[in-house]
């Protein structure tokens, strides 16, 4: 296309010099007129092609890209949102119908109907998936822990109740599911073991088990710890810790997950850029994992993604009702990008990277960790239109 514009220029140049008589000089003018008529529809047709290119033919030689989908994106009720899905992005994961409450509300009674659509989904478009989450303290129903009459169960139970929910679940996928989020944000910022159910009643070898019955259930799945503020030195060297751990004992584990919920001053790029690599020495994959960079103040500094944190609303806390002024929105871009850039310079150590949803009409972090505040997290805005760091994105990968 560029050649066919190169020539058609050189071509009016060559014939503006010419000397014509009348009949010559109407010829000239048509042809100069056609001259540009072709010029601007190849420019059209040359951006037209750039338009069609999405994140995921840009970055398909170095990680796959990824979005996080809810119950209507996946079901066929948002046809929007499946628009963006096939444009940009190979890689799928449940944002919430695998957690463990939705999963196994009540004990032996298992609900699939969500994650067999969501499954169907993936394999319709050819969609890499990931389950999230098998073993996570949080969002995970009260019978999980308790016996009749609200007591902690034993140790032998807890232990049973762990592997028949990830047997069961993992079984069902089998050979369909890429690979599983086997236990999820068990440590905390200064490096201990957080003081979940699971640890309290089981020990740490719960992560050591947890890891042993998802292989068990599908020995050919990919399975990875996944965890916020890995940035942080005290999670890093627990994790680095933890994944040696299981090696030497034998237990299979794939890779680790680092989410990436930002914040406009957190974590420094240096700082996550050591962990990454630092993940990647001990010989496993890294994913970059719940991606969203929240541009709103918090109440807490370096709050991570604790969930179980909360505050009371107050507009201070809300300031941007009516969009983003625009150095807001360009000092977002930037941080996002610098990213981006970290993420493409270690490529060779980095699989997947995924976003935590795709519009930010639907981010979680318009109701964390202060409900009902209006946040712009998200690569598209909430009428699903690609934002400029889509195309920033877009541009570096080339």
């Amino acid at each position: 296309m560029k050649l066919i514009v190169k020539s058609k220029c050189a071509q009016m140049l060559q014939m503006s010099n010419m000397d014509k008589p009348s009949q010559a000089k109407h010829n000239w003018r048509v042809s100069v007129i056609v001259g540009v008529l072709i010029l601007i529809s190849a420019c059209s047709e040359l951006k037209s092609s750039e338009n069609e290119v999405g994140l995921k033919d840009v970055l398909k030689d170095k990680f796959l890209i990824g979005v996080a989908l809810n119950t209507a994106q996946f079901s066929g009720k948002d046809t929007v949102a499946e628009a963006v899905i096939q444009k940009h992005f190979n890689a799928i994961v449940a944002e919430n119908c695998m957690k463990s409450m939705y999963m196994q509300p009540e004990e032996g009674r298992f609900f699939f109907d969500d994650v067999d659509r969501f499954v169907a989904f993936g394999e319709k478009r050819n969609l890499t998936m990931t389950g999230h989450c098998l073993i996570w303290h949080s969002q995970a129903p009260a019978w999980f822990f308790t016996d009749a009459n609200g007591r902690d169960v034993s140790r032998e139970v807890m232990i049973e109740r762990m592997k028949n929910h990830i047997t069961t679940i993992v079984s069902r996928y089998k050979g369909r599911i890429k690979g599983w989020d086997v236990v999820n944000e068990a440590i905390l910022d200064n490096g201990s073991w957080r003081n979940s159910k699971f640890y309290t009643i089981i020990g740490e070898e719960y992560i050591r088990l947890a890891f042993q019955f998802a292989h068990e259930a599908d020995p050919k799945a990919e399975l990875y710890y996944n965890d916020y503020s890995m940035a942080n030195e005290g999670r890093r060297d627990k994790v680095i810790e933890m994944v040696k751990s299981l090696k030497t004992n034998g237990i299979r584990i794939d890779g680790v997950g680092m989410q990436a919920h930002l914040g406009m001053n957190y974590p420094p790029v240096d700082a996550f850029e050591k962990s990454l690599v630092a993940f990647a020495g001990l010989g496993v994959k890294v994913m970059i994992t719940e991606l969203d960079l929240s541009v709103l103040p918090n109440p807490k500094p370096n709050i991570g993604a604790d969930v179980a944190f909360s505050a009371e609303y107050n507009k201070e806390m809300n300031p941007y009702l009516d969009g983003l002024p625009e150095e807001v929105a360009v000092t977002w871009e930037k941080r996002y990008n610098d990213f981006f850039k970290l993420f493409q310079k270690h490529h060779d150590k980095i699989s997947r990277v995924t976003l935590w949803g795709i519009s930010d009409s639907n981010s979680w972090l318009n109701n964390w960790p202060i409900a009902g505040r209006t946040n712009y997290p998200l690569f598209f805005d909430r009428n699903y239109q690609a934002k400029t760091i889509v195309q920033t994105v877009i541009n570096e990968a080339k």
